[in-house]
C-alpha cells in the first residue's frame, strides 16, 4: 500500500492575505448577484470582529453568501479535508482550517481560539454536512460550551433557497431567485456568561430551524427545470405505498417505486403529487422524517442491520489525492460500523466506529461520478470513503440509523439528547 505523509492538522490558521480579501469578494459577488441574494441583518449595528459565525449548510453557495455578509473583514472557515484536495495552499492562504468530519479534535479548539485572538471571525458550519432535504441536521451538544469558551459575540447566518436551487441529491442549479439570508446577533459575551449551557444550546437549535421546501412554497418560487426530481430517490429510498426499501427510482420530474409501480410528480413549487391515488407525503421533508421513524423502530426493536455489504475503500490521508485502499466488507448494525478488508498487497485493514463514538456520519451520492454512493468515516489521521457495490443498500438509511443508534444509546445510559442536539 502506498504510504504518504498525513495532513498537518496542527498548522496554525492563516490570517487571509490582504491581497486575497478582494479576490474572495470578486469570486462570491457574481453568484449572489445572479440569485439576487437578500441579506438581512438583525442586531449587527455595533458588531465588529472578533466574533463566531454559525451558518447552516445546504450548498456551496453558503460560503459565497457568508463571504459577502462578512466583507471586508477577515475570517477563518472550518472546511472538511476533501475540500482541500488539489488546492491546500490556496485554502490555507484564504484562512481555511481543515477538519475531519465527526471527530473530536482538540486541535481545532486551539485553532479557533487563535482566530479569535487574531481579532477575526471564526466561521463554523455545525451541521458538518449538506442538508439531505433542506431541513436542519442534528447539531453537536458541545456547541454551547465552545461559544462560551471563545467569549465573543455569536452570530448566526441562516440561508434560504440554496437547497432548492442546488440540492445535495442533484447539484444542477435551478436558478432560484431571490435567495435570502438572515444574519443575526444571537449572544453577546454577557449572554454567554449569564446563560446556562443548556439554554445556549436551546437557543442555537431554535435559531437553526429552517425548511427550504416550505420557504419555496411560501414565496411561490418555481423551478421549471425538467430534471428537478432526478436523484430524489437517493433521499426518499422507501416507498410509502408498499413499504419496500431500495426500489425507488427517479427520472425527469417523477419519482417511482419499481416494486409496486406507484409514482409521484414533483411540481415546480417543490411539492409531490401522486400520479394516482393518495398522496402520502406532499412535503419532501415529511417523507424523509417518516423514513427516520421507521429506522427508529428497527433500532428500538434491536433489529437494525445493513447486512454484510461488499465495499471498495479509498483513503484520504492528506489533501493530495485519494488512494485506493482495497476491497472488503462493511456492516452497519446495532454495534455501529465495522469495515474490514485487504489491500492488493495482502495487508489487512479495519475501522470500527462504535455507536457512542459517532453521533452522525457523512454520506455522498454518486461522489465525483466514480463508484456511486458512499459513507465517509474518519479518524484523526485518515478519512475513508467506503463504496458498497453489487448489493441493496441506502447510505441515507445508514445516516439516519447512525443518529438513531446514538440517540438510543444516550437514552439507555440515562442521558438522553436534548431536541436537535447530539
Amino acid at each position: 500500500m502506498e504510504q504518504t505523509a498525513r495532513f498537518d492538522m496542527k498548522r496554525p490558521p492563516v490570517r487571509t492575505r490582504w491581497y486575497l480579501r478582494p479576490l474572495t469578494w470578486v469570486l462570491s459577488a457574481p453568484a449572489t448577484l445572479k440569485h439576487r441574494t437578500v441579506i438581512r441583518r438583525d442586531g449587527m449595528e455595533n458588531i465588529r470582529p472578533p466574533y463566531v459565525l454559525l451558518c447552516n449548510h445546504n450548498a456551496f453557495m453558503d460560503f459565497k453568501v457568508a463571504t459577502m455578509a462578512m466583507f471586508p473583514h477577515r475570517a477563518n472557515y472550518i472546511v472538511a479535508i476533501d475540500g482541500f484536495i488539489g488546492r491546500e495552499q490556496l485554502l490555507r492562504d484564504v484562512g481555511c482550517i481543515c477538519k475531519r468530519k465527526f471527530t473530536n479534535d482538540v486541535t481545532l479548539v486551539r485553532q479557533l481560539r487563535q482566530v479569535i485572538q487574531n481579532g477575526d471571525i471564526a466561521v463554523i458550519y455545525p451541521e458538518a454536512r449538506y442538508s439531505l432535504c433542506g431541513t436542519t441536521a442534528v447539531l453537536p451538544a458541545s456547541l454551547g460550551k465552545l461559544c462560551r469558551m471563545l467569549n465573543v459575540p455569536v452570530v448566526t447566518l441562516i440561508c434560504h433557497g440554496h437547497h432548492v436551487n442546488s440540492p445535495f441529491w442533484n447539484l444542477h442549479e435551478r436558478n432560484v431567485k431571490p435567495t435570502e439570508a438572515e444574519m443575526r446577533l444571537l449572544f453577546t459575551p454577557q449572554d454567554l456568561k449569564d446563560l446556562p449551557v443548556d439554554e445556549l444550546n436551546r437557543r442555537i437549535v431554535e435559531a437553526f430551524q429552517y425548511d427550504d421546501f416550505a420557504w419555496q412554497k411560501e414565496r411561490g418560487i418555481r423551478t421549471p427545470y425538467s430534471g428537478r426530481a432526478e436523484g430524489l430517490h437517493k433521499v426518499l429510498y422507501q416507498c410509502p405505498a408498499c413499504g419496500t426499501e431500495y426500489r425507488m427510482t427517479s427520472e425527469g420530474t417523477r419519482l417511482r417505486c419499481s416494486s409496486c409501480g406507484k409514482s409521484w410528480t414533483m411540481t415546480e413549487l417543490g411539492e409531490l403529487r401522486a400520479d394516482q391515488g393518495e398522496t402520502e407525503f406532499s412535503h419532501i421533508p415529511d417523507w424523509y422524517e417518516w423514513e427516520r421513524e421507521n429506522v427508529r423502530r428497527e433500532v428500538e426493536a434491536g433489529t437494525y442491520s445493513s447486512g454484510v455489504l461488499p465495499v471498495r475503500v479509498d483513503s484520504l490521508p492528506n489533501a493530495k489525492r485519494f488512494l485506493p485502499l482495497g476491497g472488503g466488507t462493511m456492516v452497519h448494525d446495532m454495534n455501529g460500523f465495522a469495515v474490514r478488508g485487504t489491500t492488493p498487497d495482502g495487508e489487512a485493514f479495519e475501522m470500527i466506529k462504535t455507536v457512542p463514538s459517532l453521533y452522525s456520519c457523512h454520506i455522498e451520492y454518486e461522489y465525483l461520478g466514480k463508484f456511486g454512493d458512499c459513507v465517509d468515516l474518519n479518524t484523526l489521521e485518515d478519512t475513508w470513503y467506503i463504496y458498497p457495490h453489487d448489493c441493496d443498500f441506502s447510505v441515507t438509511k445508514m445516516a439516519l440509523a447512525t443518529e438513531e443508534l446514538y440517540f438510543a444509546h444516550r437514552r439507555a445510559i440515562g442521558r438522553p439528547c436534548p431536541p436537535g442536539l447530539a
